[in-house]
């Protein structure tokens, strides 16, 4: 340990680490715009710069290493001086549109602007053209908002691994885009939507569902039905200042009933359906030796990102959809037809964590008879949009249940939000269907916490599975490396997009706090599953039902044709 003194005030810095690493962990605020935790600092946007006792010039403290007696000032005016420079020089460029931005009062370049107390604009801006892509189906990026700072760069290419974004261009005309300056529809993005949680400002959004969803709630030909997923509930407390972790999930129901919606499903049913689809899937697998491992396939930029990087390994994903698309289909087919509606005048809304859900929506594979399976997506943010414009007081509202047939749900569906809760739901399923006999724990430790990449050898009768689950695509792809280099001893494999799970989506309440939201929002779902009685999927009174009354048996002829889909290659620019 080595001793500093910061501010007239000694503190312990440990040697080897940054300026910046011992003032944070010392309590000392300092702003950064670039800086991302665990990867090698950039020093790009220079708003983090301090004075050192010696030194000439002021230095990066998110690059500049602490040595044992450094007098470091935080705050001298000099230091305040250079921040408000850079402050303006940004704005220089930076759109006067705050008042419209869907980043108003979440944006980190807005927020500094007002603590330095920058008030006018100093410099001539220059113009910008072009600078706006709505040509994803889930993803905004509007390049006139755009600080360089490099953190989407970053996250894309260092954390996901996927390099659909880079910066391109040199001095005042340098840019971050996708390959060739293309656009993002036809780049290798898989819609994640982690850049936009990584993006300081407003130059990232998701593509927003609202005027459809609006205009279907007013519509009276309508009939306007919505599902949410188990990571929504557990994070939309968030939005309204209420405690990280909170579940929602009966107050939910209430308010999107006061918004005018029908029906109101819980996606955790459908993600009990699909335990069921997958279990009898992989058993059938395990017993012909074929396609193995079997990938999970209800994360759609996973999905996305097999079909671009690795199409050799398209046999091996599940053939079943998500429970999101699941559900819709049901919602369009056997709902409809119980309920005696019109499937064309059906709205079907599905409210999500994650942005790459949008993609999938809009997949021509994923619907029927000319109807797609969900017609519009909402974010957890979007959710809060609506309800915020309806003035609907969540505190004010009485807890209601979902609506039958699909309302029902067992804490295995609740865990799909967490990295390890695929595979645990499953596990517990094709331990019953293989052996007859229920796990004696349905707790299974070893696919549980945090880590982006677990493995483990699960024996279930006299079978020894090899078992792996992976959260974060950068991660995926070294597995899927060690698969093409010849590794044989995986059975099942689950994927998700997002690092953390969809806990983390792209899609989810921003916070300079993410870390501890996430563990949060995690422990809840545990906390569920450890409290409730119904924990199995295949103990699902309402998805007993449904087999019982319209899809017969897992797998069966009509569960193949609603329930399942298929994927192909995809080409594009590297």
């Amino acid at each position: 340990m080595l001793e500093i003194i910061v501010n007239d005030r000694k503190i312990e810095a440990e040697s080897g680490e940054t300026i910046l690493s011992a003032l944070t962990r010392a309590g000392i605020h300092v702003p950064t715009l670039c800086h991302m935790k665990k990867l090698t600092p950039t020093g790009a946007c220079r708003i983090c710069v301090v004075e050192i006792e010696g030194c000439s010039g002021l230095v990066p403290s998110c690059s500049t290493p602490v040595e044992a007696g450094m007098r470091i000032s935080t705050n001298s005016p000099r230091v305040i001086e250079a921040r408000k420079l850079i402050i303006e020089l940004l704005l220089a460029d930076h759109p006067d549109d705050c008042l419209y931005c869907v980043r108003s009062g979440n944006c980190k370049l807005q927020k500094f602007a007002q603590d330095y107390g920058v008030r006018e604009r100093i410099f001539r801006p220059r113009r910008r053209e072009n600078t706006l892509d709505v040509t994803s189906p889930a993803i905004v990026f509007d390049q006139s908002k755009c600080i360089l700072c490099g953190k989407c760069v970053r996250t894309c290419t260092e954390i996901q691994k996927v390099s659909a974004i880079e910066f391109t261009g040199r001095g005042a005309n340098m840019c971050v885009a996708p390959a060739f300056h293309d656009s993002l529809n036809v780049s290798s993005c898989i819609y994640c939507g982690q850049c936009i949680p990584a993006c300081p400002t407003g130059a990232l959004r998701e593509k927003s569902s609202l005027n459809e969803v609006n205009a279907a709630l007013a519509g009276s030909g309508c009939f306007p039905v919505i599902q949410y997923a188990p990571a929504v509930t557990v994070s939309l407390a968030e939005e309204f200042g209420m405690k990280p972790g909170t579940d929602l999930s009966a107050i939910l129901n209430t308010a999107l009933r006061r918004l005018g919606f029908r029906r109101v499903f819980d996606t955790a049913f459908s993600a009990d359906l699909a335990v069921m689809e997958e279990a009898a899937e992989l058993a059938s697998r395990l017993k012909s030796a074929v396609h193995l491992p079997m990938f999970t396939s209800c994360s759609p930029g996973w999905v996305k990102f097999v079909e671009e990087f690795y199409p050799e390994f398209i046999p091996n994903l599940s053939s079943c959809k998500s429970p999101q698309s699941m559900l819709g289909a049901l919602v369009k087919t056997f709902f409809a037809e119980r309920e005696g509606v019109d499937p064309h005048r059906i709205f079907s809304v599905a409210a999500m964590p994650c942005t790459a859900k949008k993609f999938e929506a809009a997949r021509p594979e994923l619907g029927h008879d000319g109807m797609a399976d969900i017609d519009a997506v909402l974010t957890t943010r979007e959710l809060a949009r609506l309800i915020r414009m309806s003035g609907i007081d969540l505190e004010q509202l009485e807890p209601e249940a979902a609506d039958p047939p699909f309302g029902e749900r067992s804490s295995a569906g609740k865990l799909f939000a967490v990295s390890g809760g695929v595979m645990e739901a499953l596990l517990r399923t094709l331990h019953k269907l293989l052996t007859g006999r229920e796990l004696k724990s349905l707790k299974i430790d070893q696919v549980r916490g945090p880590d982006g990449f677990k493995e483990a050898r699960i024996r279930i009768g006299g079978a020894e599975l090899g078992i792996a689950v992976v959260n974060g695509i950068g991660n995926a792809r070294a597995l899927m490396e060690q698969l093409k280099a010849g590794r044989r001893d995986l059975h099942f494999v689950e994927v998700m997009t997002c690092p953390g799970g969809c806990v983390a989506g792209g899609g989810q309440p921003l916070s300079s706090r993410e870390n501890d939201r996430i563990r949060a929002r995690t422990g809840s779902l545990y906390a569920t599953d450890q409290g409730e009685s119904l924990r199995i999927a295949h103990a699902n009174r309402a998805v007993q039902l449904l087999y019982q009354d319209f899809l017969k048996t897992p797998n069966s002829e009509i569960a193949m044709r609603l329930l399942h889909t298929k994927y192909e290659k995809r080409d594009v620019p590297l």
